[in-house]
């Protein structure tokens, strides 16, 4: 069970039980309060607390009947009729505790005159009754809060789902990729660089199962990871792939989206220097300005004709970069940008910005 649900159900009890004390408390020290008033003898509290401790057992009775009958589905017609009828029954056995107490704690003589017993059956009929009112509005309202609360949990495993699912949607592609090369090495029988390739899949893969999509990391521990990926890429192109990173001390400290940046280089390589017989490079940058974290990453590949990031989509096969600024949106619908600048022969710019985190919640002006 969600650790609110919990609480709030735990809450929901101690407040009935920290009412239904005290309540019942005031109404004794109601009615003694108006007995002295009318100069009964002090022996009339012995009978007012028998009456009392009928009551509260009777309320207790009640609250398992009306627990019973909330969740009956009864039609409402029905369920206020046995509602009518529970403080009907209760009320006429509330009255009769309190006369027996009358006769037996206070006065053996004591008699109740003409239609005394039907008054005494009226008011335990309207404290009854208000306490019913109570009962079920605060019930009600606590119905509604842990409605609330399970929409919110529900709506949470959504949220979480759809990252996951943006996540692990880019991991089969790379897979398949990598898994393509190591064969191809294989086959040529180039061991020593198979082995090398697998060991640095192994570690790549146990980042990433170890990274969940919705956890956010350190810039610097991104850079780790991508190094990882781009020690697989470099086994297959080698001198023809070309990084260069330059971040400042300040921006690795950042935190951001597990596994951001690898869909988007791996994008690049598929697109810019694989395009290419000699290669090319891959820059990335990363500063604070204005307490937003400003990266950029940008290739020297052949572009593309459209500067719209959604026919550039369109135009790739990939799923980097759908995938990536779907990520952002659900992270942080309005504090982030994806922007794509293309132009034919010069390569692709990516730039993001996102706001400004740090591990221990401080702010920069840099």
């Amino acid at each position: 069970m969600d650790k609110k649900l919990k609480n709030l159900i735990e809450h929901k009890e101690k407040l009935f039980w920290s009412l239904q004390i005290l309540g019942w408390i005031a109404y004794c020290a109601a009615r003694t309060l108006n007995a002295y008033a009318l100069g009964e003898k002090p022996e009339f509290i012995y009978a007012v607390m028998m009456g009392v401790i009928g009551g509260f057992w009777i309320t207790i009775g009640l609250r398992h009947i009306y627990h019973f009958l909330r969740f009956s589905k009864l039609s409402p017609l029905i369920l206020l009729g046995s509602i009518i009828i529970c403080i009907g029954i209760s009320s006429m056995l509330f009255s009769f505790i309190e006369v027996w107490s009358m006769k037996q704690l206070y006065d053996p003589d004591w008699t109740m005159k003409e239609l005394g017993f039907l008054y005494r059956t009226l008011y335990d009929t309207f404290v009854l009754m208000a306490w019913t009112g109570l009962y079920f509005v605060i019930n009600y309202h606590f119905q509604l809060q842990q409605q609330k609360e399970m929409y919110l949990a529900a709506t949470a495993q959504a949220h979480q789902a759809q990252l996951k699912m943006l996540r692990y949607q880019l991991n089969p592609h790379f897979l398949f990729n990598t898994l393509n090369a190591i064969s191809t090495l294989v086959l040529d029988k180039q061991s020593k660089e198979a082995n090398s390739m697998l060991t640095k899949l192994s570690a790549f893969l146990r980042f990433s199962l170890v990274s969940q999509p919705m956890q956010k990391t350190t810039l610097e521990e991104e850079l780790y990871a991508l190094s990882l990926y781009l020690d697989i890429e470099r086994v297959r192109f080698q001198e023809r792939l070309k990084i260069i990173i330059d971040v400042t001390d300040k921006a690795k400290e950042a935190l951001i989206p597990s596994l951001l940046l690898q869909p988007l280089v791996e994008n690049s390589i598929k697109y810019a220097i694989n395009q290419k017989i000699d290669g090319g490079t891959i820059t990335i940058k990363a500063t604070i300005k204005n307490k937003k974290l400003d990266i950029i990453l940008s290739d020297d590949g052949p572009g593309f004709d459209a500067i719209d990031s959604k026919e550039i989509s369109k135009n790739s096969s990939g799923l980097g970069i759908a995938n990536t600024k779907a990520r952002l949106l659900e992270l942080y619908p309005i504090d982030s940008s994806f922007d794509i600048i293309s132009q034919k022969s010069n390569g692709v710019t990516i730039h993001i910005t996102l706001p400004c985190e740090f591990q221990n919640n401080q702010n920069t002006n840099a």
